[in-house]
C-alpha cells in the first residue's frame, strides 16, 4: 500500500553559475539517489514549477500513461537523452 503521507521538503537548493544545482543529502538518502543516476526534469513554465523524476521511475510512468511496453518506452527515453 502506499504511503499518501510520505511527502516531505526537504529544504533549498541554489543553482549556481552553471546551472547546477546539490540536492540535499538526507533526500538523495532517503530517496536512494546515487552519483550517476539519471533525473529527468520536467516543469511548467506558466506555474514557474519544476520536478525531477529518477529514470526508472519515469520509464514506470510513461509505460502507465502511454500504454507502451518498455521497449518502446526506452527507446522514447534514448531519443529524449539524444536532445539532451
Amino acid at each position: 500500500m502506499h504511503n499518501q503521507h510520505d511527502k516531505k521538503l526537504y529544504g533549498t537548493a541554489t543553482i549556481g553559475s552553471k546551472g547546477q544545482i546539490v540536492i540535499p543529502s538526507d533526500a538523495r538518502e532517503e530517496l536512494g539517489l546515487q552519483p550517476g543516476d539519471r533525473l529527468y526534469i520536467a516543469g511548467s513554465s506558466s506555474k514557474k514549477v519544476l520536478f525531477c523524476v529518477k529514470e526508472d521511475q519515469f520509464e514506470h510512468l510513461l509505460q502507465k500513461l502511454t500504454g507502451d511496453d518498455e521497449k518502446n518506452v526506452k527507446q522514447q527515453l534514448e531519443d529524449i537523452n539524444k536532445k539532451g
